[in-house]
């Protein structure tokens, strides 16, 4: 490096992105130095860094905010520049000037780059003059709500209301009619003031089967500027990414230049160096349309490096220093397909609602050409004071075929148990035929939801999912349940007197409500007979099978069923048992348990779906209101979730008001059932 070389570097970040940076500065020699806040100082960032300062402030969120703070860090360490990763400060261009103005490199883009681009409606101008084609729409100043909605109308619908100082699908609402658009704007509105401290937005066209494409620029100090390939992010939930490519199929080489040139296009057009990210919508007729501009490293970053062979965090750092592009855009080759899986903990089955909890028990792949790039390891816990990401996982492949089939195979061997994760729910987006069939657009998850729900719900328990929680419990654990008062003859210790060994176990399932009963006879040395006895609410059942097993590790099992054998993984906490296979994973409580059976009509809708804060309430104590209706919008994890009425019926009172913290499954509403007013 040149004498301006980075020789210790604060990262302002944290999680998966923070030890991402770590590992490439390793590499090179360079020192590191992590931030964190109270909730993170056991974090795998904190303790993968060199050096870790903790930060003050009002909330876990704060410290990660704190431009003064971190500046007065990095002076404190004597850090030579700061890496800001992706989101918190990373698009911040006060942030920028700040490392600036104090003498340290700031790893990215200079601000008026950020500036021009920050604001997405100023953004569409520049294109504009840059000749890169956009979709209609309004992207000017006046923010009343009368204007926009008389703008409406003359854009068309469907149309989007978009938060122009943001992105990850926050103030993002979609508008089908003219009488939808206030409510939809008021909200739009809500949530980007929120999360971005800014409630400007813009109004474009909608779209109807776009897919998502990306173009990765990079530029130096010097004025070079290439495109490293391109990227589909078009499988998204809540306009937000979950599966990613490289590079982007079905495209021609025509059509790949024309859009690689329209991106060097604009990032030269706002004198941009660094990284960064041109985004597009690609319509059926393959035309293409500027959407926004990314001035940061990208979660997805992973799949380009694994194309091109590069290192685009040690490109960062070369370019933040002074140092020209390592290569030009005739060098830059593309090589085999890889495809990314973004593990969130996140309920899939409940609109795709953030999860939190701890990882008690974490099994990760192994594979050829497999990357895991996480920030996470088992025993912490997602907390719901950050982004809910576990881990991407990245399979290159020569063939687009063969890494899809071997990400679905990797994510069948991601086992977690602890909290609710999209796991299965990825592995069913990985091998519908319709994506392997490269047949899909921005739309395709919703689309296709009920069958990749159905797909990735699992199975109520099975005789051999007993089986092998039978062998866990006999051959992990000691027999707990001791009945009648003690009596040696009664003991679950698996001794009997001139007859074969035997042991109980009660479980509980209460995904179903179901009380299990598992008898165990040892039939010859490790073989089991195995009676399994079954209450639910309707019914009973009585079913008999020969099983044995093993424990090849200390948590993973090896049953033979059926003269089959299978790996299964386990993990106990208190009297909770986790089994799990194929991401899928089976939770039973230990011992007797009583469930409140029959309520069916019961409804939790009107229960906090996570912890969060009120927004606004949306009707009135006494008010009668049809199915479906707002009642009032809760905020959590700077995204807005709006309860609605289960039936027709009436509002006899709030439980909370406007402002207030509510935990997750806190009832939120008194509501009583009505067939009319």
């Amino acid at each position: 490096m040149t004498e301006a070389s980075i020789r210790k570097l604060l990262i302002a970040n944290r999680g998966e992105i923070a030890c991402r940076i770590i590992r490439t500065c390793q590499r090179l020699g360079i020192s590191t130095v992590a931030i964190h806040s109270a909730v993170d100082r056991q974090a795998l960032h904190v303790r993968a860094a060199d050096e870790a300062v903790a930060l003050k402030g009002s909330s876990p969120l704060a410290p990660y905010l704190d431009i003064e703070a971190i500046i007065a860090a990095a002076k404190r360490c004597g850090a030579d520049a700061i890496h800001p990763g992706y989101g918190f400060l990373s698009e911040n261009a006060d942030f920028a000037n700040a490392c600036t103005k104090h003498g340290l490199i700031f790893v990215g883009p200079p601000a008026s780059a950020i500036e021009a681009m920050g604001n997405k409606s100023a953004a569409k101008t520049i294109m504009t003059e840059a000749g890169v084609p956009l979709v209609p729409g309004y992207h000017g100043p006046e923010q009343s709500a009368s204007f926009l909605q008389q703008q409406a109308p003359m854009i068309g619908f469907p149309l989007l209301i978009k938060a122009a100082f943001g992105g990850g699908g926050k103030g993002m609402r979609v508008v089908e009619t003219a009488a939808d658009f206030a409510a939809a704007l008021a909200a739009a509105k809500r949530e980007a003031n929120a999360a971005f401290t800014d409630d400007t937005v813009l109004l474009e066209r909608y779209l109807t089967q776009p897919r998502h494409i990306e173009v990765q620029v990079f530029a130096d100090q010097q004025g070079n500027c290439i495109y490293l390939g391109d990227r589909d992010c078009s499988l998204q939930r809540r306009h937000q990414k979950v599966i990613e490519e490289a590079p982007a199929p079905g495209l021609s080489d025509e059509l790949r230049q024309q859009m690689g040139q329209a991106a060097v296009a604009a990032a030269k057009a706002i004198g941009y160096y660094g990284a960064g990210t041109i985004e597009f919508l690609l319509d059926n007729d393959q035309q293409f349309y500027f959407m926004e501009m990314n001035t940061r490293l990208q979660v997805e970053h992973p799949v380009t490096e694994l194309i091109t062979g590069q290192d685009l965090v040690a490109w960062q750092l070369t370019v933040a220093v002074g140092e020209p592009l390592p290569l030009t855009q005739q060098q830059v080759s593309i090589n085999g397909c890889a495809v990314e899986a973004r593990i969130y903990a996140e309920n899939p089955s409940h609109n795709f609602l953030p999860a939190c909890g701890p990882l008690l028990y974490l099994a990760e792949p192994v594979a050829e050409h497999l990357r895991l790039d996480t920030g996470v390891h088992q025993g912490d816990v997602i907390t719901p004071f950050y982004d809910p990401m576990i881990a991407k996982l990245i399979i290159w492949h020569p063939q687009r075929r063969e890494a899809l089939r071997q990400l679905t195979q990797a994510l069948h061997q991601y086992q977690i148990a602890g909290l609710q994760h999209n796991i299965v729910f990825l592995a069913s987006l990985t091998s519908h035929p319709a994506f392997i069939n490269e047949n899909f657009s921005t739309h395709f998850i919703e689309q296709h939801l009920d069958e990749l729900l159905q797909q990735a719900t699992t199975p109520a328990p099975t005789a051999e999912v007993l089986a092998a929680v039978a062998m866990v419990k006999l051959l992990a654990f000691k027999p707990q349940d001791q009945v009648n008062n003690g009596s040696p003859w009664q003991q679950l210790a698996g001794f009997r007197l001139n007859a074969a060994a035997e042991w109980h176990f009660q479980l509980c399932y209460a995904a179903t409500s179901t009380s299990f009963h598992l008898q165990v006879r040892q039939q010859a040395i490790g073989e089991y007979s195995l009676t399994i006895n079954c209450t639910s609410a309707t019914d009973s059942a009585q079913t008999t099978v020969l099983v044995s097993g093993e424990l090849t590790t200390a948590q993973q099992l090896k049953l033979t069923f059926n003269g089959m054998s299978q790996h299964w993984h386990f993990c106990q906490h208190q009297q909770t048992l986790f089994l799990l296979r194929e991401g899928h994973v089976w939770q039973f409580e230990s011992g007797p348990q009583r469930y409140d059976i029959g309520h069916d009509n019961a409804d939790t809708s009107l229960q906090a779906p996570m912890n969060g804060t009120i927004v606004t309430l949306l009707a009135q104590p006494g008010n009668f209101v049809r199915k479906g209706s707002g009642l009032l919008v809760l905020e959590a994890m700077k995204m807005e979730y709006q309860i609605n009425a289960p039936a027709d019926g009436t509002v006899d009172r709030f439980l909370c008001h406007a402002g207030e913290l509510v935990k997750d499954g806190a009832l939120l509403v008194q509501f009583t059932v009505r067939e009319s007013v």
